[in-house]
């Protein structure tokens, strides 16, 4: 008989001020893993525990590690009464991926920015991170203007 593990239901949590060096680090690895440039995991944490006292983020860590993290924004509609929220990151580490704690994230990033009072979320990712992006189309996503046939949105970004 062949042994079969149970299925392990991702745990989610709203990240506070005593997870900011875990944010920090998996940030820092974040950005290492994609070749981008940071400050460090130390000036990282620095960085959410004043953005967490402030409010102006939220995080959700994924698993006991936590393993993975997604960081949301918000900010008031100009189209409706409610907020648009800005899913900054999303990071699951590498030795983690496959197993469903993305969509555990972002399903309770979802869930969060509706208890909000948000009525929209946006998001950006690279043409060539294939697994995020049918991860968000599979949750409803999609980069159309108007209709599935519609063009194309792009999203830019610059230095200021």
């Amino acid at each position: 008989r062949p042994h079969h593990l149970p299925l392990q239901v991702a745990v989610v949590r709203r990240g506070e001020l005593a997870d900011a060096e875990a944010i920090g680090r998996l940030l820092h690895d974040f950005n290492t893993e994609y070749d981008y440039l940071t400050p460090g995991p130390p000036a990282i944490a620095e960085r959410v525990r004043e953005l967490l006292a402030s409010g102006d983020i939220t995080v959700l860590l994924g698993g006991q590690g936590p393993y993975g993290l997604a960081v949301l924004r918000f900010r008031p509609s100009i189209w409706t009464k409610g907020l648009d929220c800005y899913l900054e990151e999303l990071y699951v580490v590498p030795e983690r991926r496959g197993r469903g704690l993305g969509r555990a994230l972002m399903e309770a990033a979802i869930e969060t920015a509706r208890a909000a009072g948000a009525t929209h979320m946006d998001l950006g990712t690279s043409e060539d991170d294939v697994a995020a992006r049918n991860l968000y189309e599979s949750l409803g996503f999609d980069n159309r203007e108007g209709k599935p046939d519609g063009p194309i949105n792009y999203f830019y970004e610059r230095e200021l």
